[in-house]
């Protein structure tokens, strides 16, 4: 039997976004700011929407300001469930 058949299920993309650092106060963890534009349910106008995710900076390098791209990952704390995978852009 080859490797690369196995009876495991094939596990599904993880979510990944795009935020603004906007807290890196705590030790290894960072606050990101995710936001999406999405239609006002009757009006159609684009209405921003705001989240905001803990995410987990092994190496501590996100500073306020910088944009990040952030990966969803097993829960490493009570609200802690992703993970920074690069940093996009250095804040000015």
């Amino acid at each position: 039997m080859s490797e690369l058949s196995t009876n495991r299920p094939v596990r599904g993309r993880r979510k990944e976004f795009v935020g603004v650092v906007v807290s890196n106060r705590m030790r290894k963890t960072i606050i990101v700011r995710v936001v999406r534009n999405e239609p006002h349910p009757l009006y159609r106008k684009p209405v921003k929407r705001f989240r905001k995710f803990a995410a987990h900076d092994e190496s501590q390098e996100a500073q306020v300001g910088d944009v990040v791209r952030i990966m969803e990952t097993r829960p490493l704390s009570r609200t802690k469930r992703w993970r920074l995978v690069e940093i996009i852009q250095k804040a000015k």
